[in-house]
Formats: C-alpha cells, structure tokens, sequence
C-alpha cells in the first residue's frame, strides 16, 4: 500500500467531509477513492469516518488520527522537494530573494540567523521585486522570496503575513509637516513619488485606490526608489512620497516624516516558496527573514484589535 498517497486520500476527506468534492479536490473519480479510505481503514484497524446517504463525519479515532497524518504529509512533501533540488543541481544551496525596499538591518538579520540555522547551506540571495519574485518561483528558478501584498500567491506556500504602518514623508517647510498626524485629503496638490509599478502591480493600484479613498488623488505619479533619488524629488518638486518610520529620516533636516491619520496605508510583505517545495532550508530562511523583519522594522501604533482581511495567511501589526 502507498501510505502517503491513501493518507492524502484520507486528509482531503476529512477536511471536506465530503467523498465527492475530495475526489474533486485530488483529481480522482470518487469510487477509488472510497475504495483507498476502506483500505487504509484496514492496514490502521481503526475506522476513519461515520457515512450515511447524507453525510460524512470523521469518526474519534480518525480526528486522533489526522495531525499524525498531516505530519507526515508534511515530512514527505519536505522529503521530495529536497530530492529535487538535489536532482537539479541545487544541493546545498538555497536560492533566496528580498525586494528591495528592505532595509540593511533587515538583511543582516536574515543572513545571520539563517546562517545560524543552517550552517551547511550556501544562500545565493539575490534584491528582486515582488513580480520578478513570483516568475522566478512559477519557473523554480527561485526557493524562496520575501514578497509584498496584496499580490497573485496561487500555487505559493505563505508565512505569517506582517503589516508594518506607512506615514508620510515630505519637505520640513511644507504647511502640513507641522501636524503631528497627516490626513490623506490634506495632501491634496501635492505630487507622489512612487516605485515603478511594474515591480509590483497590484501592491501599486491598491495604495492609489486606497488615496483615492480617502480624498488623496496625486496631482502627478513620479517614479523613484533610491532614497537619494526621491529625497531629490521630494526637495525640487511640490511631492511627497509614503514610507516606513526610519530613523534615518530624523538626521534628514530638509526633511520630515509624519504619521497618517487613521494608518490607512501599510507595507504587507511574507515569505513565499511554491507550494510542495518547502524543504528545511526554505523554511529556515522563511522564518529567519519573518523574525528578523518583525525585528528590524520601527513599530507602528498598536492597532492588534482591528480587523484583518488579509488571506490566506495570519497578518500581525509590526
């Protein structure tokens, strides 16, 4: 008997307590299906599910069952996608990837810890946009990334989502810099500065959608990512720009970052890797890139009690 093939069987149908759409969800005609639950519930010698014309229930001895077997899933998956990064020439290394918004403390604190993690893996880490990100995961030219939300994460494995707060950041002459908080309509007339929307499309549309809702319509979109370039923009334009607290605007005296009414803006990024291919060391630098970002990043206000309606991942407030 396959094992790991009849308990995937046997994972699918208790988490849709239903034959017909498990069949479905693996691909398969529901009579094999049925007849790999009978079996498993043979070589076990526990029976795995109560069934009646109208419905199917796990029965106590399957729902004891079933972490066991998602372990075990999860072993096995871990288990053939080291096998084919080895079949692929890739043993021993880990390709990984940032965006570049990142910051240098960030960076070496994902290095760092995921040197102390797996001591006998070479990182090739490479500074990529969320879109090249995700083309490099679709073609497995890439292990494991670090990418923004909202975006398209079909086929992708997530790690906790982390929310850290956006304020704005604009010339310390400009009227609106001597309010301790910024509404969104009160920078109305003003320019922004913007990173190229091809990096990360949907992340991009949605933070003007979100300004157009709350009163914001940028007079002009400029682009810009090097902080030398946009504070060059900020000074010589009427332009603001939306960034993270960062202690290296305080030493700036030409400018001035201030927080934003309600935090109606905010970075979202997570690990990502393709699902299924989500070996020890992709989850290692998973949760060494999610700590040391969590780290790293400059708190926003604690707003834990509101809601969040990002998916399919938890999203915490950093």
């Amino acid at each position: 008997m396959d094992l790991i093939r009849h308990l995937r069987c046997f994972v699918a149908v208790a988490e849709e307590l239903h034959f017909g759409r498990a069949a479905q969800r693996l691909d398969m005609a529901q009579p094999p299906l049925s007849q790999r639950i009978q079996r498993l519930e043979r070589e076990l010698g526990v029976r795995l599910f109560e069934r009646s014309s109208r419905q199917v229930t796990i029965t106590k001895g399957g729902t004891l069952l079933l972490d066991e077997a998602r372990r075990l899933l999860d072993q096995s998956e871990a288990l053939m996608a080291t096998a084919r990064r080895i079949q692929d020439g890739h043993s021993g290394l880990l390709r990984a990837a940032l965006p570049p918004d990142i910051t240098g403390e960030t960076v070496a604190g994902a290095l760092a810890g995921f040197q102390e993690r797996q001591s006998g893996v070479e990182l090739e880490l490479h500074e990529l946009s969320t879109a090249e990100q995700l083309a490099r995961l679709a073609s497995h030219d890439l292990d494991v990334g670090l990418i923004r939300h909202p975006s398209d994460v079909s086929g992708l494995e997530l790690g906790p989502v982390l929310r850290h707060e956006l304020g704005v950041l604009l010339p310390h002459d400009a009227p609106v810099a001597r309010r301790e908080t910024v509404a969104l309509s009160a920078l109305t007339g003003y320019d922004l500065v913007l990173f190229p929307r091809a990096q990360a499309p949907a992340v991009h549309d949605d933070l003007l959608t979100t300004c157009a809702r709350h009163g914001y319509t940028p007079t002009a979109v400029r682009y810009g990512q090097g902080p030398s370039f946009t504070r060059g923009l900020l000074l010589s334009w009427r332009a603001i720009t939306f960034s993270t607290r960062d202690a290296h605007h305080a030493r700036d005296p030409d400018l001035t970052w201030r927080p934003l009414s309600g935090a109606p803006l905010a970075l979202r990024h997570s690990a990502a890797w393709s699902r299924g291919r989500g070996d020890a060391a992709v989850r290692a630098f998973a949760d060494t890139v999610t700590d040391a970002l969590a780290r790293t990043a400059a708190p926003g206000p604690d707003l834990t009690s509101g809601p969040l309606h990002l998916r399919p991942a938890a999203e915490y407030w950093i």
